[in-house]
């Protein structure tokens, strides 16, 4: 921190690489996504996608948001309904969830066997 209480600029830049940095401005971010701001503020005012809020009460988003909005703009364009597509988002959290946890659960057995395979671990049903 500098004298006067603001960050250092290294650390003002570092935070950019932060997902969850509020760095856009509402139009910065329809920008980046191709989409009108309407739909942005849409998503918020039905409680899905809540950016951040600058002092003077301007809307921020950070990197993580876009990832979340351009998911349900896509779902959105193929015709589901917001509900859905919030549904939908939830499901595949979950499974990306729960391939990553089966993958470190693989990594936990072949360590414990000390790298012996003696027969692939199979995640079809029936394999």
């Amino acid at each position: 921190m500098t004298t006067d209480g603001a960050p250092e600029p290294a650390d003002a830049v570092r935070r950019l690489d932060d997902p969850d940095f509020p760095a856009l401005t509402m139009s910065q971010a329809a920008a980046l996504l191709g989409v009108q701001a309407a739909f942005l503020r849409s998503l918020d005012g039905s409680g899905v996608l809540q950016p951040h809020r600058s002092p003077g009460g301007h809307r921020r988003y950070s990197r993580h948001q876009l990832v979340l909005a351009a998911r349900l703009r896509g779902l959105l364009d193929e015709g589901h309904t917001l509900a859905s597509a919030e549904v939908i988002l939830g499901l595949q959290d979950e499974l990306a969830d729960a391939r990553a946890d089966t993958a470190r659960l693989r990594d936990t057995v072949d360590r414990l066997r000390g790298g012996q395979d003696d027969e692939p671990v199979r995640d079809t049903p029936g394999g």
